[in-house]
């Protein structure tokens, strides 16, 4: 098993920066790639961002494309989500997943997810 604790959510206004972490733990060495998705109330689960954990190579949702970056440090197991200029649409309950494949997109293809953080973004 594979535990995922999200930290980094909260309020912030229109324009604003946040910075989320994900920090992994248990049979870590069975991740091969992990994701941020976000839902906010009434809609589905989207995608937002995943990394290949060994090369580091990234894809982002056409909505979130050069305003968030998602890093990670393999030696603290821990997967970043860098946001900028956020926006009201952006206001979400963000979570992490992690997949024992390589990068990923849909919510089908991870297999451990975090219980989430909200960010919220106002206007």
């Amino acid at each position: 098993q594979v535990q995922l604790v999200e930290s980094g959510g909260g309020l912030v206004q229109a324009g604003g920066s946040l910075r989320l972490s994900c920090v992994a733990s248990g049979r870590t060495f069975s991740i091969h790639g992990m994701g941020w998705f976000r839902q906010a109330p009434g809609k589905e689960r989207e995608f937002v961002a995943a990394i290949n954990w060994s090369g580091g190579s990234t894809y982002y949702a056409d909505s979130v494309k050069g305003r968030f970056t998602i890093s990670r440090d393999n030696a603290k197991n821990t997967v970043y989500l860098q946001m900028n200029s956020l926006n009201a649409v952006d206001t979400a309950n963000y979570y992490c997943a992690a997949a024992d494949s390589g990068l990923r997109f849909s919510t089908w293809q991870y297999n451990y997810w975090g219980q989430g953080t909200q960010v919220t973004v106002s206007s």
